[in-house]
Parts: C-alpha cells; structure tokens; sequence
C-alpha cells in the first residue's frame, strides 16, 4: 500500500519558501552576542529548511521582534505551562484542528502502522548542539528500553498488544518507527498539550548515564545532586515537560534561565528555534517571558494593575464585572473565549467506590439520570455565567464534526418529576424527616462531592445543584481537597463523587483518539480501577463488569485496529458516535454547563492574539494552538532593515 504524505495546505503555503531563497535576518536583541563570538550568525544557526510562516495566509500580521510579556502563575510547577503553550511539536494542530509537521519536515504513513519521520537538516538544540535521530535512538534504546529508567517497560502507546514498535534509524535526519498494528492515535498524541517526548538530548543526558559515563564520575555526580543511584539523577534531570531543569535543551521557543525555585522566572528566546516569518525574522517574535508567582485570588486584581500582558489562568467568570471595569487603565482588553472541554463543570460518580450499597447504587444508570434530571442547569447558566453557557450535558461541541444536539440534551432536562419518578422506582421511597432519601440499610442518600478547589465557581454551582437534588430528595455535601490527594483517593475507590470539568477533547474528530471515553486509563475519576486494569494489561485493578463499559472498551479497540472481527475495515466516525450515545444514555459523566466563557486578558500593545478562540486544553493545547510564538508588542522597536507593518 503506497504511503500517504501528511502534507497539509498550510504545508503547501511554506513550499515556495524554499532554503534557496531564504534569507535569515538576524534577531536585534541577539546582534551584540553574536558580534561578540558568544553566538553563531543566524545563517548558521538557522535549519537549512526551516519552517516559514505564511502569516498573510494565515489572516495575521507579520510582527517585530522584541519585549517581554509578563503573565502570573499559581506555583513554580506552572512552569511546564511555557512547554504548553509554546508548542513545539513533532507535530501540531493548526488553527483549524489539522494535524502538520512542525520540528519536524515531513512525515509519511503507511497503513497506520509505519511512520517514517524526517527532521530538519541542520536544526539545533537551545544549546546549538545538532537535533538529529540520535536523539530518537537514545530516548528508545538507552531511556525508555532501560530497567533502571523504565522498570515497567517501554510506554503503553509504543506497544501493539504485548508488542513493542520498533524504531530504526534510517540517517541523521530520518526515521522509522513500525507498529505491529495499526496505531491511529500516535500522531495526536505527538501533538498532545501533554506528548509523549519521544527525543531527548542525548549530547546533554548521556553524561548521567552509566551506559556513558564512568563510575566513578558517575559517583561524584550523585553525591553532588544527593541522589540515591545514576536512575534517580537521570530522571531528575530529564524531564522536557516540567521545564524546571535550566540546563536541560529544549527544541521549545522560549528557554528558561531561572531554574525551578523563587519567585520570578524569565525565559528567554530559543536562538536555534527553527520558525521564521516570511521576511525572514526568526520566531518567537517576543523575546523574553516574565513568569511571576502570585496567588490565585490576586491574579484579576493585578491584571488590572497593569501586570500581566496575557492571562488566563487564575481568572473566571465571577471575575470579569473587575475587570471590565479596570481594563481601559491597565491597558488591556478582556476578551471571552469558550472553554473547549466538553463540559465546563462535571459530575464523576466513582463507579469503582469501597462501599457497596453505594456502589450498587452509582452503577444504576437510573440514579445518574435522575441526577441529572435534577439540576436545574438554566438557573446555573443565569446566576454564574449571565446565560452566556449552554445547558448541555457532557459532549462534543458545536464545532466538533460529531457534534449532535440530541446526545447534548439528553437527561439534561431540569424535571423534578421525572427524577423523583425514577429513585422511587430504584426502591429508594423511604425519607427522613427533612425528605432526604433514605438507602435499604437506612443511611440517608446523601452524596460527597469531592473537589480540588481550584475553581470558586465548582463550589457555587454544587450550592446550585444542592438545592434542586434536595427537591429529588438526595443531599449533597461538598469536601474540597488536594487535587493530587483527590486524585489518589479517587484512584482508590475512596471517593463517592468528585467534580472537574468534561472531557479535555471537547471538539473530537474521527481520527483523534476516543480512549478518554473507555476505561482505558486509571486517571479516568469514573472506573479509575477499570482504566489501571486495561493501563497494566490485568496486572492491577479490575476489569470491567458493566455491560456499557465494556462495550465502550470493546469499540476503542476497534477504533485502534481499524478492523472488525471479519477483517473489514471500520468507520470510525461510526465507533465515535456510537461511544458518544453510550456516554449521553449512561450518564457516566453528569455534565452541567459547557462552553462557559473563560476570560482571557491581553495587552492593548500584544498582537496576533485571536479576538475569539477555543480555550481548550485537547486538541490545541489552551494558548498552543494560536501560536504564541506569533504574537508580538507594536512598541517594539523595528529591526535594522526598517521592516514594519505598514
């Protein structure tokens, strides 16, 4: 079967740009270090085919390079956001949801099986050490092949089956990476808000490899970093997600120079990054990004003191009477842009919960739907969202190609009677004397919600919920907690219910993975013991014992191979709506509100910064998908060639 080239139209836009023609300018702000020998020219440290940027093609403005945009965090984790935002990938998603080459050049396909990767001649690391296979050979071989650094075995998504890929390397620039089976998923995933880093620089880690270095410096090196063994130095050290290692390259457009403790992080421009606009000027066009750590309830009041240039995070609905009010003194403009997950708040009723009364109960479709029948979702949207949300349950979006408004309103209908109709046929007719239900043992049906706290407006909305389940005859009591000790507690059957947000991939197409919807993952709040059974291969965890979820399971594993039992191939667009029905009847996830607007502000002087956009975190990784690396200050000043946007 000849082998499909994934070249896009925005790929077709770059091909008049060709090496031949392109003539690099170098970066204003890098021009003294270069001078002074501490930097090659940008001729010499630009890719002989670097990505070009057709800006006008895109409905952008080509923009100047130079300043710096600061935006807060909550915590020196959030660090990881710039590996997010900045998005440099394998491959990425363009504005409208295509998947195209982005480090890399081209990529080839065959059969969803075999995947042949080309990179870019001459691109480099932050450090300028070169970007080549090696770096793929290393990460397989000597990180993700190795019992010290990966005792489990390779990652799940290298194996087809028992199986693991295969990876060979073709030349400096090229690749192959063969499944055993068809593997339609591996793409997205490369393109994850999260991926899967599938490179390391190995110029950099080799150094706390016993593979490559001597004992004895090996030894010294521990001791220094006070680690137990090379293992736990080496996984230390190597973690391009967290961003948190100053001296770890990275192929991203901003580096950071801080570190991982303090206050205040700077991240500065990438000098090898391998984007340009047309003109010439390589990207990011911002130099530098101030990252500062503030708490979360200060965040709107400093945006409005003039102290961010872009942000998001820290800020919701409640927050945008202030800052509306504030925006034209502090310079910025308060844009609203839809959440992208599939529900804004959801429900997670832990299907996997100890105690079995309980259990029983959650596991009864007909007690999640009457949940659900009993939230008044339009008395939510107007108090907390001034209407501007969809009552909806949990499901695609509007601008998903499997969006159906059916599946978004089913059992989303605020009915008292229809609710209190079905818990009077689970056989839950007994009350106490305030009308909470009472379960057969004669414990009061009185639901804990559990919650990480991150967001005020879960706690307001549960008050909301609260109220209507009391009609229903079912109590609510709200517990917040520790996102990572509810995380852990969930993952062990000790929560009866949690709140989060739906689905991360609000907008699914047929070619992206639907394995968010199975019991595929032990992360998953509602079966978490299903997912760690199917996650470990049945070394731990359950299976699953609902028909449904196993139905569900059953077609994810034939969205992956592409086949059925008789060998013909599958639609998968079929096996995507046919899970999103599953999930609608079930109930599995109890969705209140979608698409409620997230409120983004952004600097009167910051451009190419989209009036309107998805705030999602699959696919397009929230600010990722928008290119950062795109947007830029008007008051920079103009480069030496006296380009401008006029």
């Amino acid at each position: 079967m000849k082998a499909r080239s994934l070249l896009t139209a925005a790929m077709i836009a770059f091909a008049p740009f060709t090496a031949q023609a392109f003539s690099p300018l170098e970066t204003p702000n890098l021009r003294e270090k270069v001078e002074a020998g501490e930097l090659p020219p940008i001729t010499e440290r630009a890719p002989k085919d670097p990505l070009i940027v057709n800006l006008v093609a895109k409905g952008r403005e080509m923009g100047r390079q130079g300043g710096t945009l600061h935006t807060l965090i909550a915590k020196s984790k959030s660090l990881r956001y710039m590996v997010v935002w900045g998005y440099a990938r394998l491959v990425g998603y363009n504005a409208r949801y295509d998947l195209q080459p982005d480090l890399l050049k081209s990529i080839e396909v065959e059969r969803d099986r075999v995947f042949t990767f080309t990179l870019r001649e001459g691109h480099r690391w932050s450090d300028g050490h070169p970007f080549t296979t090696e770096d793929f050979r290393y990460w397989w071989e000597d990180v993700a092949n190795n019992n010290d650094l990966s005792p489990t075995g390779p990652p799940a998504f290298m194996l087809e089956g028992d199986l693991p890929a295969t990876m060979e390397i073709l030349s400096e620039t090229k690749l192959r990476i063969t499944f055993g089976g068809p593997n339609p998923g591996f793409l997205a995933l490369l393109a994850a808000a999260r991926p899967p880093f599938i490179y390391r620089p190995a110029h950099y880690l080799k150094q706390f490899h016993a593979k490559y270095t001597n004992p004895e410096t090996l030894e010294t090196l521990i001791a220094k970093k006070k680690m137990r063994n090379w293992a736990q130095l080496h996984n230390k050290l190597d973690n391009l997600y967290k961003n948190d290692n100053k001296d770890l390259p990275t192929l991203q457009p901003w580096v950071n120079r801080t570190g991982k403790k303090g206050q205040h992080f700077v991240l500065e421009r990438n000098p090898y990054y391998h984007r340009f606009d047309a003109a010439g000027r390589q990207l990011p066009y911002i130099d530098t990004i101030d990252m500062r750590i503030s708490a979360t309830s200060l965040m709107p009041a400093k945006a409005m003191a003039g102290e961010v240039d872009l942000q998001a995070r820290g800020l919701n609905f409640a927050s945008v009477p202030l800052l509306k009010m504030g925006q034209d003194k502090a310079g910025v403009e308060t844009r609203l842009w839809p959440s992208g997950s599939a529900s804004h708040i959801a429900l997670y009723p832990n299907l996997n919960y100890v105690d079995p009364e309980w259990r029983n109960l959650l596991r009864d479709n007909r007690f999640r739907r009457a949940l659900s029948m009993g939230i008044d979702r339009r008395i939510i949207n107007r108090t907390l969202y001034f209407g501007l949300a969809r009552e909806v349950g949990n499901a695609a979006l509007p601008s998903s190609p499997l969006y159906s408004e059916e599946l978004g309103k089913a059992w989303s209908e605020f009915s008292p009677e229809k609710a209190n109709a079905l818990l009077d046929e689970l056989g839950l007719t007994q009350r106490r004397g305030d009308g909470i239900r009472l379960l057969p043992g004669g414990r009061p049906v009185q639901i804990i919600v559990e919650t990480a706290g991150e967001r005020t407006e879960e706690v307001d909305a549960l008050q909301l919920v609260g109220e209507t389940w009391r009609e229903i005859g079912v109590g609510v009591l709200v517990r917040p907690s520790d996102r990572d000790i509810l995380r852990n507690r969930s993952y062990a059957g000790r929560t009866m219910m949690t709140v989060w947000s739906g689905w991360d991939m609000g907008v699914p197409t047929p070619s992206l993975s639907p394995a968010e919807l199975a019991p595929t993952m032990q992360s998953t709040l509602i079966w978490p013991k299903w997912g760690q059974f199917s996650e470990t291969m049945g070394a731990n965890g359950e299976p699953p014992v609902m028909p449904a979820a196993s139905r569900l399971l059953e077609l994810y594993k034939l969205w992956r191979t592409g086949i059925d039992a008789w060998y013909r191939p599958v639609d998968r667009a079929e096996i995507w709506r046919e899970m999103l029905a599953i999930h609608a009847d079930e109930q599995f996830i109890i969705g209140i509100v979608s698409q409620a607007p997230q409120p983004v502000i952004v600097s009167k002087r910051l451009h190419n910064v989209p009036q309107e956009g998805l705030y999602a975190w699959e696919p397009g990784a929230q600010f990722g998908v928008h290119r950062m690396d795109e947007f830029w200050f008007d008051d920079a000043p103009l480069d030496s060639a006296g380009l401008s946007q006029e």
